[in-house]
This record gives structure tokens, sequence and C-alpha cells, in this order.
């Protein structure tokens, strides 16, 4: 009779430096709401490609719309501000390089006039993601589950860098004379943007994360390309990644 005692102050000791460690730890990720998460995202970037000059180079240079997708690289700094709400801080990263040729001209050897295009696209932007539902539930004052979905919608803005060049071989259509020469613009231009998408909790730390993006912007172009409208920047981007919550 006299061991009981002893044992229940021993499990007692033993479990308080658990509960101590416990009430230190509410504020961390484990025992409470994450704080924000940090995200890496990878898809594909379809820009838009509507104006003057886009339809000027279709038109003459065997490149199509399609040509200017590219593979396209995403990562976001969220903080949450409430339970269903979070500011983000994003910035990305898209670009391709294709090879072409005139259309309905070949130069004085019968060989095609050819030429590289460039184009790249860095937006930054802060925005809000909006949850639809919960994002998880506590468990008394410390715990807190994930829901396994949660979508959401987001929108922002901010400013964009971005890059088009074009060299190689071109025509003079006023004397069908062929010259190599090296065309160029670039530069920061305001960017908004709208998306939505949803998480899928891989535990209470990782999650999945899918996103569609919609980015309207555009710019003014260089000299080097004198006579045309703005450069459309804006189009759809679709990327996939892993968010760890903390």
């Amino acid at each position: 009779m006299a061991l009981k005692p002893t044992v229940v102050l021993l499990v007692a000791l033993a479990a308080t430096p658990v509960t101590a460690r416990a009430q230190d730890a509410g504020s961390g990720f484990l025992f409470g709401a994450p704080m924000g998460s940090f995200t890496v995202r990878g898809g594909w970037a379809l820009p838009r490609a509507q104006s003057d000059f886009f339809a000027f180079t279709t038109e003459n240079l065997t490149l199509n719309r399609g040509d200017f997708s590219s593979p396209a690289i995403d990562g976001d700094f969220a903080v949450r501000v409430s339970p269903r709400t979070d500011v983000i801080l994003s910035s990305g990263w898209s670009g391709m390089k294709r090879r072409s040729e005139f259309r309905h001209f070949i130069d004085n050897n019968d060989q095609p006039i050819e030429q590289t295009t460039t184009f790249r696209r860095v937006p930054i932007t802060i925005g809000v993601k909006q949850y639809l539902t919960s994002t998880g539930r506590s468990i008394g004052k410390f715990a807190w589950i994930p829901s396994r979905f949660a979508p959401f919608v987001g929108a922002g803005g901010g400013t964009m860098f971005y890059s088009f060049r074009q060299d190689g071989d071109f025509i003079d259509f006023k004397t069908n004379d062929v010259f190599p020469s090296y065309y160029a613009s670039s530069g920061w231009t305001g960017t908004a943007y709208g998306a939505a998408g949803v998480d899928y909790s891989l535990g209470p730390r990782f999650a999945l994360t899918s996103e569609a993006r919609y980015t309207w912007s555009s710019a003014e172009l260089s000299r080097d390309f004198s006579g045309f409208g703005r450069l459309d920047l804006s189009g759809l981007s679709t990327t996939v990644g892993l968010a760890v919550r903390f």
C-alpha cells in the first residue's frame, strides 16, 4: 500500500516537464495553428501574346503564339493574418528561347533567314490569399490538425521585369536586303493577378498545393521596336508545388 503514493508521485513528476514543454510551445507549429508558410511551385506559363508586335512576329516568322509558352517557377512567402486569410509575397520566373526563320523569304543562297527570340517575365507581387473553408481545427489548447483539402482564391499586384530579344538575320522590307541585327527591350512595369487553387495536406507541416493564376500586364517597347504599341505581358500559369508551414 505504501508503494502506490510513490508511483503516483513519480508519474506526476515525469508528466510535469512534458506539460511545461507543451505550454512553452503553444505558439509553435506542432502545438498551435501555423503562423505562415513557404511554397515553391513549378508548372507552365501560357502568355496571351495578343499585342500587335506578337501578331507581326507570328505572321512573318515561323513562330506561333504557343511558342511563347514556357516552364514557370514560383515562390510564395505567406503570413497568416486570420484563420482563413494570408498575406503573400510572391515572385516567379518564366522564359522561352526559340529559333525561327522568315516564312516567305530566303537569302541569296537559297538558305533560310534565321533568328532567335527570347522572352522572359519575372513578377514580384504582394497579395491576399483567402481560404474558402477552414484550414484546420484546434484540439484543446495546443494541438492543431489541418484540413485535408483547403480551396482558396487570391488577388494582388506589384511589379514585373520583362525582357524581349531577337537576334540573327532580318529583312529590310523596302529593299529586300538581308542584314544581321540585334533588337532588345526590357524593363519594369506594373502587374496585377487573380488566382484560385487548393491545398492538400500531407500532414501538419507539409501540403501539396496547386494554383491557376492569371496575370495582367503590358509594357512600352524600346526604340528598337518603334512603331509598335505596348507589349502584351498578360497570361495564365498553372503550377503545382509543396508548401511548408511554420
